[in-house]
């Protein structure tokens, strides 16, 4: 699924429409019909690490809209009408829940907590937004089919929902899963992009008895952080993946923070500013240092396992065997 930020760009695609009604619906969505959305108003959009939340209201009045908290790093940067998002992946990126977690994702509103097709009369209408592994958002225009399929015939893609708005603008909505939900509350300690990141919290976190990948997919501690992050961030940070974080130095953990981070800060400055990104690791054969790449899917016994790549020479295992002399490094 699209990563932290690749949602922040759809939240920055869809911001200049907030105001406007839905004068009329498209898609193929069945578990959330379009024509639910007609004639509403949109009022607010969020970005929460990789969700994006959509307010609508049969009134035109409106709250204030929600805050783009990277708005610096826009700037006046021209936007690419499509942005998608292709992160290979093998599984959710998100871990079950464990004893102890210090960031909490909390939802407010609805005391049932339910979500489901359409919103009760008068509550808040949050669409709640997750997107598939090509998840992506166009901004008039539609996707196109950039190679046959395995029928071999060349159809376009089907969006699952489209919004038209006044002068024949629209938004067109791609893989994704959608449902109603209470207003988002989440805390962005936990958002790797927020200005409210708590570093101490996510060191915490990577302190722990446990293989350092397993605990940055964790979405409680670092909210929108993929596996496309992930892997980068422990070449960048020249930490084998399957290190413990209870055996490494607290100068290897600061470091893994930083490049978490600044790679995930640089690859959506790129984004605003129409570049690509660069990966050193992910999906490589060789490391910049023209070493061999190791490939293997890794996650804890009986959870996802994500493909992960790393190299061996550049980052090699710590001796489990050996703390006092990990922890003096």
């Amino acid at each position: 699924m699209p990563e932290g930020p690749s949602v922040r760009k759809f939240h920055h695609l869809v911001s200049p429409f907030v105001g406007q009604q839905v004068v009329k619906t498209g898609g193929s969505s069945k578990k959330l019909p379009p024509a639910t959305l007609q004639s509403l108003w949109f009022q607010d959009a969020q970005v929460h690490g990789k969700k994006l939340f959509l307010q609508f209201d049969p009134d035109e009045e409106m709250a204030l809209p929600g805050s783009n908290p990277l708005a610096e790093l826009v700037g006046e940067g021209k936007l690419e009408k499509e942005a998608m998002g292709p992160e290979p992946t093998l599984g959710p990126s998100t871990q079950e829940p464990s004893a102890g977690s210090q960031c909490v994702e909390l939802v407010s509103g609805d005391s049932s907590g339910q979500r489901g097709h359409s919103p009760a009369a008068g509550a808040q209408r949050w669409l709640e937004i997750r997107f598939g592994l090509f998840g992506s958002i166009w901004v008039n225009n539609f996707s196109r089919a950039k190679k046959a399929n395995k029928r071999g015939d060349w159809s376009d893609p089907v969006p699952r929902l489209v919004l038209y708005f006044g002068g024949g603008d629209f938004l067109a909505f791609y893989n994704c899963q959608m449902s109603w939900s209470p207003p988002p509350m989440v805390e962005p300690t936990c958002d790797i992009l927020s200005e409210k990141f708590h570093r101490g919290q996510a060191l915490e976190a990577l302190g722990q008895a446990q293989p350092v990948c397993y605990t940055l997919l964790d979405q409680r501690y670092f909210s929108g952080l993929g596996n496309i992050i992930k892997n980068e961030a422990l070449y960048r940070a020249r930490i084998h993946p399957l290190s413990l974080g209870s055996l490494l130095s607290s100068s290897h953990l600061e470091t893994l923070v930083d490049q978490v981070v600044k790679f995930s800060t640089d690859w959506l400055q790129g984004k605003f500013q129409g570049k690509g990104w660069h990966k050193q690791i992910y999906q490589k054969e060789q490391c910049p240092a023209g070493h061999q790449v190791m490939k293997e899917a890794l996650g804890p016994t009986g959870g996802f396992q994500r493909l992960t790549w790393w190299c061996p020479e550049c980052q090699p295992r710590l001796p489990q065997e050996e703390p006092q002399k990990l922890q003096n490094s």
